[in-house]
């Protein structure tokens, strides 16, 4: 951190020990926070008009670095420092904060008190203690239809709550008009919003949040929009793919920075399909500054974000994609099964011993058997050959081993006729005879064919619809790396590429 608004070095920076909390709720590092700040015009630092919004404010790291900023650079216009403090705080600085304590938080790590108004504040012109950092405790608005909120989809059940207990209804997204919370409008919208809220389904279920924050965002019209957010919307599902067309298909995006592991933006924290922050630019019309970052390092290429049906995240995967589509244009995806091939739920077993006519049912717990009259899905793959392999990604949520590099898939094998599996599993066929079939295993389990899989996967699931890339070649012959690499032409720095991030299949 610079030197401040106090002119003090802190060491360690506060919001940096906040953000290596594992939550839902990732606060952000004051580095990152800067990097997305670096991405405005420089002379917006020296407006004294432009105004600052952060709708989801949970440490005030954003207005903090902003305040830095403008007090330097309005320094000639407004010479004196505490009238120019009281200016940028009162008149530019806005935020809503997600609970009672980050707002405390925020106004003492922006004001340094928790109190806006107190003797200590840096601020002497606020009348109240909040300033312009508000907290106003909302409720959800129940659907008499399916008992969900309206605005943001939360069970109640599950978040019908009394005053003492957190409800997670923000402000910012349970409105039709945000624009009246502060009743005035503004030159930048930027922050790190909530990423998702328990949907109450099974385990772990949950519904992503942060795309109401940028869509609610963009209702606001702001000159500049920049927000940190999983980058799980790049492939859709679950919520997203309206959202997935919009920012894929809106110029208006100028640029895009994605974190393949997100340990790299915030330490201590995973998400499965890494993160990512973009910036949105209302006046700007064009391609998008597209720069991976991987390992520190970092990769820029100018180019539209809808080549594809999915986004391809990494500027040279993209160049590999494009290359082997001019070569063959069909895929494998047609011979994929939908999700839960067979009808039976991954918590299945089956008997432990087989009768005369049962058939054997693969789980994550091994073999057992099952009557063929319980199969009521996939019925024309039971007396086939096919490739079995799991539906979860081999990476601890959607990341890279610490080499950086990838498997994608985890268990992988072929079936016989006579056996099917759970929907722990997706299958690949028929295929004509077991040789067939073990040619194809082998074609998947090349670093070819898993570098393209991957280029279509940010989550820890697989589809279907993730071998899209995925060449489809004649299984009647058995298939290698270096094989694949000079039918496609791939050049020395692509082998390298794919090399790199790619592991020995084992």
């Amino acid at each position: 951190m610079s030197n401040g608004l106090l002119n003090k070095q802190y060491n360690p920076d506060v919001l940096s020990c906040l953000s290596n909390l594992s939550n839902d709720e990732v606060f952000t590092p004051p580095e990152i926070a800067n990097a997305m700040l670096d991405l405005l015009p420089a002379e917006i630092w020296q407006d004294s008009t432009a105004t600052f919004l952060d709708p989801a404010s949970k440490s005030g790291v954003f207005l903090r670095e902003i305040a830095q900023r403008l007090d330097k650079g309005l320094t000639h216009e407004i010479p004196n420092k505490q009238e120019r403090l009281n200016h940028i705080f009162k008149k530019q600085l806005f935020a809503i904060s997600i609970t009672e304590l980050t707002g405390l938080i925020s106004r003492r790590s922006v004001y340094c008190s928790k109190t806006a108004n107190s003797k200590y504040s840096l601020c002497n012109d606020f009348s109240d203690d909040r300033g312009n950092i508000r907290y106003e405790r909302i409720e959800h608005c129940w659907s008499p239809g399916n008992n969900r909120c309206v605005y943001c989809g939360a069970n109640e059940s599950g978040y019908e709550r009394d005053d003492s207990l957190e409800n997670h209804a923000y402000e910012f997204i349970h409105t039709d008009s945000p624009e009246r919370i502060f009743n005035m409008k503004f030159d930048v919208i930027i922050g790190n919003p909530p990423y998702q809220l328990s949907d109450g389904g099974a385990g772990a279920s949950a519904i992503p949040l942060y795309h109401k924050f940028v869509e609610q965002a963009k209702k606001m019209n702001p000159r500049y929009l920049s927000m940190i957010i999983p980058s799980r919307w790049f492939a859709g599902g679950k919520g997203l793919d309206q959202f997935r067309n919009e920012m894929l298909n809106d110029d208006r995006i100028e640029f895009l920075i994605d974190f393949v592991d997100a340990k790299e933006c915030f330490p201590g924290v995973s998400l499965g399909g890494g993160v990512c922050y973009f910036l949105w630019n209302r006046d700007y019309r064009g391609d998008c500054v597209v720069t991976n970052v991987l390992r520190g390092k970092k990769d820029s290429l100018i180019r539209p974000l809808n080549s594809h049906d999915i986004f391809i995240r990494n500027n040279q995967s993209l160049k590999i994609v494009e290359k082997i589509k001019k070569k063959n244009k069909d895929n494998i995806v047609n011979i994929i099964s939908s999700r839960n091939p067979f009808g039976f739920s991954s918590s299945d077993r089956g008997r432990s011993v087989k009768k005369i006519g049962d058939i054997t049912l693969h789980s994550s717990k091994g073999k057992g058997y099952v009557s063929i009259d319980q199969v009521n899905k996939g019925e024309d793959l039971i007396n086939e050959y096919k490739v079995m392999f799991s539906k979860v990604t081999s990476e601890h949520a959607g990341e890279p081993d610490k080499s950086g590099k990838f498997r994608v898939l985890s268990t992988a094998k072929v079936l016989p006729p006579m056996h099917v599996c759970t929907d722990s599993y997706l299958i690949a066929g028929p295929f004509s005879s077991n040789e067939i079939a073990n040619n194809f295993l082998k074609y998947l389990s090349t670093k070819f064919a898993r570098f393209l899989l991957l280029q279509a996967v940010t989550s820890i699931n697989l589809s279907k619809d993730k071998f899209l890339f995925v060449p489809r070649l004649d299984f009647n012959k058995e298939w290698g790396d270096d094989d694949l690499y000079e039918i496609f032409g791939l050049s020395s720095d692509d082998i390298e590429h794919v090399e790199l991030i790619m592991k020995e299949w084992r």
